[in-house]
């Protein structure tokens, strides 16, 4: 069999694979399982966006430690006609772009959780005063 044989048979085997995990979800052992509908509820939801906020101030806290020494090592560095000085500054900056960025992805997504969480619970409210009454919920299916 040839390199490319191979390879192909290799190839369609894989495909098989995956597609038969893509069609099942997990169920019991040995069986195929059924289909699941994906929930949320809003204890996830705010666990999450809790988390994301912790995160968020363990970051401001504690991510910015080594900022200030790796920038004035850097500058030592660059001032003493070392080669490394530039490259450690570039250390420094893009240490604060990360940190920055991962500090908005955590605002992001702990203000979109809160958001939803309190967006779904008005939802629910609503819901739950159209449908206050037996007379209500009958002009609905007349």
């Amino acid at each position: 069999m040839t390199f490319d044989e191979e390879w192909a048979a290799a190839r369609a085997g894989a495909s098989q694979t995956v597609a038969m995990r893509l069609n099942q979800s997990d169920g019991e052992p040995g069986q195929g399982g059924g289909a699941k509908d994906l929930t949320v509820n809003q204890d996830d939801l705010g666990a999450v966006g809790h988390d994301a906020y912790e995160l968020h101030g363990k970051l401001s806290r504690d991510g910015d430690h080594a900022r200030p020494t790796t920038f004035n090592a850097a500058i030592a560095l660059t001032n003493g006609n070392f080669a490394s000085g530039p490259a450690v500054l570039k250390v420094h900056d893009r240490w604060n772009k990360q940190l920055r960025t991962l500090l908005d992805a955590c605002a992001q997504i702990s203000n979109h959780l809160d958001h939803s969480k309190a967006s779904h619970a008005g939802n629910d409210a609503d819901i739950v005063g159209r449908f206050t009454s037996v007379s209500k919920l009958n002009e609905y299916f007349e």
